[in-house]
């Protein structure tokens, strides 16, 4: 299926861009969440009618992100999670438990922004974390996993 995108998409293309992508992953995800429409002879023309007003509207949001990183980066986030005695935690540290902590430091992260490499954490330790928070913005924080034991 032939889409324009109305923003910039990793690993698919910039801003304007008419790609071909599956028909599911267009009808299920890049339509409804207003990231591409059908590349039909009208949506091109009014594409190219509001270009300058989504351009902008895209570089506002990447400024937002570039200043929300500066603020993130490098910073530490400390979680306790219960531990038994060898340091392994009763249940693990996830993405939500992250952007808990980030909310509670006054930071809105969403938990799909949040990148966990080798995914959650089982065990007491400082673990580097990415947030991507635009397709061209990540910041890099540290997690901190407290042990707090059980009595």
């Amino acid at each position: 299926m032939q889409i324009i995108l109305m923003e910039k998409i990793a690993n698919l293309g910039q801003l304007g861009d008419v790609v071909n992508v599956k028909s599911g992953f267009a009808r299920n995800y890049l339509i409804p969440q207003g990231k591409a429409k059908r590349a039909t002879e009208l949506a091109i023309a009014e594409f190219q009618a509001k270009r300058a007003e989504l351009e902008k509207k895209q570089a506002t949001a990447l400024a937002a992100a570039q200043a929300i990183a500066a603020k993130l980066d490098g910073l530490l986030v400390q979680i306790t999670q219960k531990t038994g005695n060898d340091g392994k935690l009763f249940g693990s540290v996830s993405n939500a438990n992250i952007a808990e902590a980030l909310s509670g430091l006054g930071f809105t992260v969403e938990r799909s922004m949040i990148r966990m490499p080798h995914g959650q954490f089982k065990q007491i330790g400082d673990y580097p974390v990415t947030i991507s928070l635009h397709s061209d913005v990540a910041a890099h924080i540290t997690v901190s996993v407290l042990g707090e034991a059980m009595l």
